[in-house]
């Protein structure tokens, strides 16, 4: 009988149909590996030189205003723009490029320079929370939009090219891939059992209990039956709720709760502020009903043994299927006993 804690064997993401391939018997294997410094570095609580500083001078030559709480404006360096042409060009198939004009957007979290989300209170998150849903209703009425996207680099390893807390927010034209993706599993799921497959998901997991991390009145964070990342988590809504915009008052304290809880336990885990991206998964912004849609938010940290130790996507990951040794399970536990 297959032991999913001792055999290999692989799993089924049900939100995308990609397989990640699970080893859990190489955990004991010896590490002669890459290994990192840990910084320390000290980060100031105002920096004058951070473009993102509250009254400090940006890229494109604009000011800074005097922020005190969550502050958002058009990104300097966009990797969309708005008046990209919605062109196509397509020879034989093979040949193919579409024209995708957009809109980027940064929100500023705080105007402390020094500050994480781990280490904001509650009540700051959600105020974060609050204009996430603002900025979200504002792109997703813009016809020009198909898709939102909210997302958090957090930490050099993860390519942040500033420390001062920030997301990102892309509005494309088209759904981006993995949004595709997650798009057709759930809308298949709802044609064919008439029901939301992260709500029943969830339910099952609440059911057994062994990856569920931690959770709220209004939302669960857990380390996916599929997850590829050694200490990936899932965020969701214990209601059904499609996008930001159908959030009340108490689901964006849940959420902000959530996101505290989560995101303590990360820094807890090898007591370091611990890299990851972070994002949201929403319902298109086409203007059209989207039942089977259920808003869900994916953290991927890419440490794995340490604060010195990543996981890299390489090999037979890259060539083959993504492959994880430490079980979801186990991720699970530690990460319930970080806090």
């Amino acid at each position: 009988m297959l032991d999913l804690q001792q055999n290999s064997h692989r799993r089924l993401n049900a939100l995308t149909g990609e397989w990640v391939l699970v080893s859990p018997h190489r955990t004991s294997r010896p590490w002669q590996g890459q290994m990192e410094t840990k910084g320390e570095a000290v980060v100031p609580s105002y920096d004058p030189g951070c473009y993102l500083c509250p009254g400090n001078l940006r890229a494109n030559g604009e000011r800074n205003p005097a922020y005190r709480d969550v502050f958002a404006f058009d990104n300097d360096f966009a990797a969309l723009r708005a008046d990209a042409p919605d062109d196509e060009i397509d020879e034989a198939g093979l040949i193919v490029a579409q024209g995708e004009p957009g809109r980027c957007r940064v929100v500023c979290f705080s105007p402390r320079h020094d500050l994480t989300l781990s280490r904001m209170p509650v009540d700051d998150i959600v105020k974060i929370v609050a204009l996430w849903r603002q900025e979200f209703m504002r792109l997703d009425a813009d016809p020009l939009v198909g898709a939102v996207q909210i997302f958090e680099n957090r930490g050099a390893m993860m390519g942040a090219s500033n420390p001062h807390p920030h997301c990102q927010i892309w509005a494309t034209h088209r759904e981006p891939n993995e949004l595709v993706k997650e798009s057709k599993r759930q809308g298949d799921y709802f044609a064919q059992r008439q029901s939301c497959l992260l709500c029943d998901y969830l339910a099952l997991e609440r059911g057994d209990g062994g990856r569920i991390v931690c959770e709220n009145e209004g939302f669960v964070a857990l380390v996916p039956f599929w997850a590829t990342w050694p200490f990936e988590t899932m965020l969701l809504p214990r209601r059904h709720l499609g996008a930001l915009d159908e959030f009340t008052g108490s689901d964006m304290r849940a959420l902000a709760d959530i996101l505290s809880q989560i995101t303590c336990r990360y820094d807890n885990l090898f007591s370091t502020p611990f890299p990851y991206s972070m994002g949201f998964h929403q319902r298109p912004s086409d203007g059209g009903a989207h039942p089977h849609w259920h808003f869900h938010g994916h953290f991927y940290p890419p440490l794995l043994r340490s604060a010195t130790i990543r996981k890299f996507m390489v090999g037979f990951e890259l060539l083959g299927a993504p492959q994880r040794d430490i079980t979801p399970e186990s991720a699970a536990e530690r990460l319930r006993a970080a806090f």
